[in-house]
């Protein structure tokens, strides 16, 4: 009898957090250059408190497109880096649950500049 309502118990447990277990939200978008042309081969980083590991990262593809997925709710920044570019970064970014926020950026030339920091209101 005490097992099947261990058993009862831990199913009822499982029910109620499973959902928020598999819940996750994502971050992509399409990264380019200032003449519109797509740029693979650029540093994304997703960054928050939200992460266990603080921050995950990804590369873009060969059509500039990118995709981080797997993260739990919060406010990210995501920084966007490439050698012979502009640092961007986009902070701001509140990612509800299961919701895939579209962040894309351009990347102008040059190093020699502090990154460019913008600020997002939502994410949509």
């Amino acid at each position: 009898m005490r097992q099947h309502v261990r058993s009862a118990l831990f199913a009822v447990i499982f029910a109620a957090f499973a959902p928020s277990a598999f819940a996750q939200s994502a971050i992509a978008g399409l990264v380019r250059d200032a003449s519109g042309a797509v740029l693979p081969g650029v540093t994304v980083e997703a960054s928050s408190s939200a992460l266990i590991e603080g921050a995950r990262t990804t590369v873009t593809d060969a059509t500039g497109q990118y995709s981080i997925v797997d993260l739990r709710p919060g406010t990210y920044a995501v920084t966007f880096t490439l050698t012979g570019f502009r640092t961007v970064k986009r902070e701001g970014i509140v990612l509800p649950t299961s919701f895939t926020a579209t962040i894309n950026a351009d990347l102008a030339v040059g190093t020699r500049f502090p990154p460019a920091r913008i600020r997002s209101p939502s994410a949509s």
